[in-house]
């Protein structure tokens, strides 16, 4: 396995897991871990952390490995592990007999199918490893487990620990201490570690919060956006009061028509936007009273969103306009798998615009005022945060957060700043908007899955489960169907 650096910078900036899984755990894999532990931190600002990290991880891995040893040599003796009788007896040998002959017990693991799993995902502020192995750890363990970790709130130091007298004969005994110890010197508590058992394999969690330090600059930051952009004006005045008139139960849709007429570059606009290929009406739209009446209230209102988004921050760079596109791209799948797939005709309206708006926070840095970048830079600067930190931010790192910050600025409804805030993590969602924001997170990954160089283990297994996919090939195959609809839509808006 190569380990390729700008595959772990998208992982993390994109909230996506990074999965390793083995039978065996070679040293060679170890030494990969260790790189990709190394990527995952130096990332986001935290490479000092990888040592006593990744004693943590190796510690944890092994005891997976352990664990999965200990199930094949106990079936091999003919000894029920769960019987005390029986466990007594086989961990008198266990230890002596599997490291003298470990070829043979690692070979019955992976003819047993017994792996070990380990996942980085870095999620908001956290970045969680989990290490699982598809054996399900017994009360007794996880007891003893449990113990040592009661055991090494009585130690300050790693010095007092070793002094400890040692059970020779498991596995999850001065590790799990030395674990705890180390999470305690990175400031963090015992609290940061859980195992458990869950849907038939063991998993053992880190999650480390990063808001204390590097993080804690980036909120900083986003702060500064939210409140301070006075380059980024206000949402447009004529829209916010069509937006406005649009929520007065009692509008007549010839009122709205003749709103929008007034404004003859408004018309236009939204003519042409109505008429765009991600719109996908029945047929083209002259007037705006028709395209009204085509649209409906609701739909207009979201309609108005994007565009006035889009009128604010413009498209003059190739940058900018890459990421508008990606966006209607995006917009178009999520319509389609809605409406197609999940056959939910009442949030099309929502997951569309919500696929326009879902990046808006990289397209404020792809088209932000100089003043503002200055303005980042000089409040870097009074902080003595690292350049390196404006660069991991307008690169995309936080940018759902920065976009969802804007968004309530300019008074956007709830369920469209979630759709930017979680378009990455949609788990987080309020549970409301919960399949709308799996929509656009799927119609998101689609669209990036061959640009990102993804994988189907990659994306978020709830998510995949909602669509019902079955594998790699009907991902791609779902793929290829919206990559063609989507060029034909386009390439007849445009004859």
């Amino acid at each position: 396995m190569t380990i390729d650096p700008e595959k772990i910078k998208l992982a993390v900036r994109n909230s996506i897991p990074v999965t390793i899984k083995t039978y065996t755990l070679p040293s060679e894999l170890e030494a990969q871990l260790e790189q990709i532990l190394d990527g995952f931190l130096k990332e986001i600002g935290q490479g000092d952390l990888k040592d006593p990290l990744y004693y943590c991880l190796r510690e944890l891995a092994v005891n997976a490995k352990k664990a999965n040893t200990k199930r094949v040599y106990f079936q091999e003796k003919n000894l029920d592990l769960l019987n005390n009788e029986d466990y007594q007896k086989g961990m008198q040998t266990f230890k002596e007999e599997t490291l003298n002959n470990i070829s043979h017990y690692l070979e019955l693991q992976k003819k047993a199918g017994l792996y070990i799993k380990i996942v980085f995902h870095q999620k908001s502020d956290i970045l969680n490893i989990y290490i699982a192995n598809n054996t399900s750890i017994t009360k007794k363990e996880q007891m003893r487990v449990y113990d040592r970790i009661a055991r090494a709130r009585a130690y300050d130091s790693l010095e007092e620990a070793f002094s400890m007298v040692l059970d020779d004969s498991e596995g999850a005994g001065l590790g799990i201490v030395i674990m705890i110890l180390m999470l305690r010197k990175m400031g963090l508590s015992e609290e940061s570690f859980d195992i458990d058992t869950e849907n038939g394999e063991t998993v053992a969690r880190l999650s480390i919060p990063m808001a204390k330090v590097h993080l804690d600059h980036l909120h900083e930051i986003s702060n500064l956006l939210a409140e301070k952009l006075e380059h980024i004006p206000q949402f447009p005045e004529n829209v916010a009061t069509l937006q406005r008139q649009l929520s007065d139960p009692e509008v007549e849709m010839n009122d709205i028509a003749r709103s929008i007429a007034v404004d003859p570059a408004l018309t236009a606009d939204l003519l042409k936007l109505v008429n765009s290929a991600a719109f996908m009406l029945p047929k083209r739209v002259d007037n705006i009273a028709e395209a009204v009446k085509l649209v409906g209230l609701r739909g207009l209102k979201n309609l108005l969103y994007s565009y006035g988004t889009q009128k604010i921050l413009g498209d003059e760079t190739a940058e900018t306009r890459g990421l508008w596109l990606h966006s209607h791209k995006t917009a178009f799948f999520a319509y389609n798998l809605a409406k197609n797939i999940l056959k939910r005709k009442d949030i099309l309206d929502d997951v569309y615009v919500g696929g326009i708006l879902h990046d808006m926070g990289k397209i404020i840095f792809s088209s932000v005022h100089p003043d503002l970048l200055t303005n980042i830079r000089k409040f870097c600067e009074e902080r003595n945060i690292e350049p390196q930190f404006l660069e991991d931010i307008s690169a995309g790192l936080n940018h759902a957060e920065i976009g969802a910050r804007i968004a309530e600025k300019w008074n956007f409804p709830d369920n469209l700043v979630s759709a930017i805030r979680f378009h990455h993590d949609p788990t987080q969602a309020p549970r409301r908007y919960r399949e709308m924001i799996d929509v656009i997170y799927m119609a998101n990954s689609l669209a990036n899955y061959e640009t990102e160089n993804l994988s189907l283990e990659e994306l978020n297994p709830t998510v995949l489960r909602r669509f019902n996919v079955a594998g790699e090939g009907h991902l791609l195959l779902i793929k290829e169907k919206l990559d063609t609809a989507f060029e034909h839509e386009t390439s007849s808006h445009q004859e």
